[in-house]
């Protein structure tokens, strides 16, 4: 961008002044998300573009043989958590040694579910081999779950879904004061889900962050 960065801000809404200050110094904050928003040939266009990118996904990919077809291909795999873990930590990893070449460096990271170990992967607490294995072992056992259950983000607050959930249902995630995920049963979620105004079923293959994730605690 080639906007000055001023000292002094204020803010306008509709002409009307609505904040006024002395810009300070700020600090930076990456988050790494969890399965959902994987698409087939994510990642691509910086693989091409962008040697570090490229080195970095290479990596990770060298510890899932036929990773790279499975992201770029077509054939539907990747929505399978067996698949959609280790891509969505390959393409996460890729992402932050890309915006590290470019002197970007967080303050803070913070990821959910398999962000969380693309987090701590890259802030130094797991070397990469461990990071793969604990992300293929994590997805292996949700994979080799029973198939079936659903996971929907609904617009409402904690409290608001907290009051209409049943047996069978869970909070799998609060993303923000208005955005929750709910996950378990599929006929139960989208009961739940039903009370709401504004819903999206996530992609998913299973029932994340639910009671129906229990059987494969143990051997985990």
């Amino acid at each position: 961008t080639t906007r000055s960065v001023f000292e002094h801000r204020a803010v306008l809404v509709d002409g009307a002044e609505v904040a006024r200050g002395v810009a300070g110094p700020g600090r930076t904050a990456f988050v790494f998300s969890g399965q959902g928003g994987q698409r087939v040939g994510m990642g691509r266009e910086l693989y091409e573009r962008f040697p570090v990118f490229a080195g970095a996904f290479d990596e990770v990919a060298a510890e899932f043989e036929g990773l790279r077809e499975v992201v770029w291909g077509s054939d539907g795999r990747l929505d399978e958590t067996g698949w959609a873990q280790p891509a969505l930590f390959a393409v996460e990893v890729a992402l932050f040694r890309l915006l590290e070449s470019w002197g970007v460096r967080p303050d803070f990271l913070v990821g959910h579910s398999v962000g969380e170990l693309a987090a701590a992967h890259v802030a130094g607490v797991l070397s990469l081999p461990d990071a793969c294995r604990v992300v293929g072992a994590r997805a292996r056992l949700m994979q080799a779950l029973p198939s079936g259950g659903a996971m929907v983000a609904v617009r409402g607050s904690e409290a608001e879904v907290v009051a209409h959930l049943v047996d069978g249902v869970s909070i799998a995630a609060v993303n923000g004061p208005e955005s929750v995920v709910v996950s378990g049963t599929e006929e139960a979620v989208l009961a739940v889900a039903a009370r709401f105004e504004k819903t999206r079923r996530l992609r998913t293959s299973h029932a994340f962050h639910s009671g129906l994730m229990d059987p494969m605690l143990a051997e985990f």
